[in-house]
């Protein structure tokens, strides 16, 4: 009977609490993550409705439910009687370590959240950027991958990019086509204008609105230029921009204008 009543008082004492608080801590737990995943579908149905990207909602869903684990965790170890502030001062401890160790990765971080928010680009535009330019194929929080006129995939640090001047090509629906056409100073001018208007006219790519630009830009030494700036849409550039180039300078050999070639006139004199 002595053995059973000190068996009976160190399990009220000693095992019983000990059971009490370490079930506690386990529904607090489990409801914890039961409150995380909630909120995470709830932080995701909330921005499906915004312009938000897909990954940086993701990323969001993601945080929400790791802040809110943290949170739970702290409340369970201090049910068991743990020293959360002593824990919660490691925490910070190691944050602040690791925010300096990954300081690079974390202006990554920062720029790819900023990327994702304000759009600069979004995948299948055509960008210059970070002294690259290329197809945006993807974009994730801490680079950009881009694949190259020749199909090189480059992968560009999101740091390099918001630092830099980025020009999107594709966020406009037309763009102008600037081209130089030079013939001889012996040639009719009107004529090869005429020429060139026609070949522009002809080109059915080429938008009659805003209406195509042609006049003598330059007397330059050995030539006389021409500008002439077409607008297109924006995915006919480089088509339109090589056909003219070909079907101009055969326009120009059938009606025998000239595009000269830089020369210099180089007078002798014999001094006796």
């Amino acid at each position: 009977m002595f053995e059973q009543a000190q068996l009976l008082t160190f399990f009220d004492v000693h095992i019983a609490p000990w059971a009490l608080k370490i079930g506690i801590a386990i529904i607090v737990f489990l409801a914890g993550q039961l409150i995380a995943n909630f909120f995470s579908r709830f932080i995701g149905k909330l921005l499906a409705h915004t312009k938000l990207d897909k990954i940086l909602v993701n990323f969001l869903q993601s945080l929400m439910r790791a802040l809110i684990l943290v949170m739970v965790l702290v409340a369970a170890l201090d049910q068991l009687g743990v020293n959360t502030n002593s824990l919660i001062a490691m925490l910070g401890a190691a944050g602040i370590a690791i925010g300096l160790a990954l300081q690079s990765s974390l202006q990554n971080f920062a720029a790819g959240f900023m990327l994702l928010i304000f759009r600069p680009f979004k995948a299948g535009d055509f960008v210059e950027t970070a002294g690259t330019s290329g197809i945006i194929d993807s974009i994730s929080i801490f680079s950009t991958r881009l694949y190259t006129a020749d199909n090189k995939e480059v992968i560009i640090p999101n740091g390099a990019i918001y630092s830099s001047n980025i020009v999107n090509y594709s966020s406009r629906k037309t763009r102008r086509v600037d081209m130089t056409f030079s013939v001889s100073y012996s040639d009719d001018i009107r004529l090869a204008k005429s020429i060139i208007l026609k070949v522009i006219a002809d080109e059915t790519r080429v938008l009659t609105d805003p209406a195509p630009e042609v006049a003598v830009g330059e007397l330059a030494p050995s030539s006389v230029n021409f500008v002439v700036r077409p607008w297109v849409k924006a995915e006919d550039y480089w088509p339109v921009r090589f056909a003219l180039n070909e079907k101009i300078k055969l326009a120009f050999d059938e009606q025998k204008i000239t595009i000269p070639y830089p020369h210099m006139d180089v007078n002798v004199k014999n001094i006796q």
